[in-house]
């Protein structure tokens, strides 16, 4: 059975007065109906690019240079825009990381919900708006129907965070790509907010990409996890199997530069050195191995494939993958339920 969305060699580009930015470079993956997934990675690796580009809303100087995006047996990056409208918001429905500045200031939040729900179900603007409401309440708003009216501006930045998941379930797509959906938000209220993805996730079945910085995010909600440095993945594997045996060295890094609760006060923390090399040269070899301790002659001049090192499926983009025995016992927390982070 095909899988609900394939996406092959998908490469983007950024195009800028002296140079090109070679953002994602040639990721590939596979999405199964009612799968959550997750992308992890550093600030500035391809996440956020690569589910923008599956969508068709790149900025102006970006373009997709390589790949396919295959949902439901057809090519999203050859359909016309008008076509592509149909599915996005509808199909494929995306909650973008800054709701203050990804919502409309001078629109209601019912307004702007309602919107998706007239064009795309075809709802008049009365069963709309109670619609709307039903949203809000289902997503954890209280007295939704009052709120209903409200502006951005007056919600917290968890309830904007709350309306946005709103507006994107709101047609009841069959995949939602969640991209960073708890920056900038305290513990607690992230913890409501994973809560609200997970139970929407089982109760309409939709396949859930989770797009995030924090290992502690997809400890909790994914099923499978994908690690992402440079434009690429360097690593793949079922999200226990990742942390319990990670094998790319800059997955361990990510995992040895967690805080962990049960740590003495005293134990310093192993930040990755040094910096990540340019997006905007053609890099030769593994992009990591200017950072990495395992890093040899074949690393700095031939580029590391994806390739699978045992029978759970875990892929890894590496010459020397790190060996067992310096695997150290790293634990990390996934982030609580909403129950226990508020009581």
């Amino acid at each position: 059975m095909a899988p609900l969305l394939s996406v092959r060699d998908l490469a983007v580009r950024f195009e800028t007065r002296k140079s090109t930015v070679r953002a994602v470079n040639g990721i590939s993956f596979d999405l199964e109906g009612g799968e959550t997934l997750g992308i992890v990675g550093e600030s500035g690796c391809g996440k956020s690019v690569s589910a923008l580009a599956m969508l068709g809303i790149l900025p102006r100087a970006g373009r997709v240079t390589a790949g396919e995006v295959v949902f439901e047996d057809v090519d999203l990056l050859k359909l016309p825009d008008s076509q592509l409208r149909q599915i996005r918001g509808n199909e494929i429905a995306m909650i973008f990381q800054d709701p203050m500045t990804s919502l409309n200031p001078v629109l209601t939040v019912g307004r702007q919900i309602t919107e998706g729900l007239r064009k795309h179900r075809g709802m008049g603007k009365e069963d709309a708006t109670k619609e709307a409401v039903s949203l809000l309440e289902r997503v954890g708003i209280p007295a939704a129907k009052d709120r209903v009216g409200d502006y951005p501006h007056q919600f917290s930045g968890g309830m904007r965070q709350r309306v946005m998941i709103a507006m994107a379930i709101s047609c009841r797509p069959k995949i939602l790509i969640a991209d960073e959906p708890t920056t900038a938000l305290d513990v607690t209220i992230q913890a409501q907010i994973l809560e609200v993805l997970k139970q929407l996730v089982a109760e309409e079945n939709m396949a859930l990409i989770l797009i995030t910085h924090d290992l502690g995010v997809v400890a909790g909600a994914c099923e499978r996890t994908n690690v992402m440095y440079a434009g690429r993945f360097v690593e793949s594997a079922p999200t226990t199997e990742l942390f319990e045996r990670p094998r790319h060295p800059y997955t361990l890094g990510l995992l040895k530069s967690v805080p962990r609760l049960d740590a003495a006060r005293r134990e310093r923390l192993e930040p990755i050195g040094g910096t990540p090399l340019s997006m905007t040269k053609e890099i030769e070899g593994c992009a990591f191995a200017p950072r990495c301790i395992y890093a040899t002659e074949e690393s700095r001049t031939k580029a590391p494939e994806l390739h699978r090192i045992d029978s759970a499926g875990h892929l890894v983009a590496c010459w020397n993958p790190v060996p067992d025995k310096d695997l150290p016992q790293i634990e990390v927390v996934a982030s609580r339920s909403s129950e226990e982070a508020t009581g």
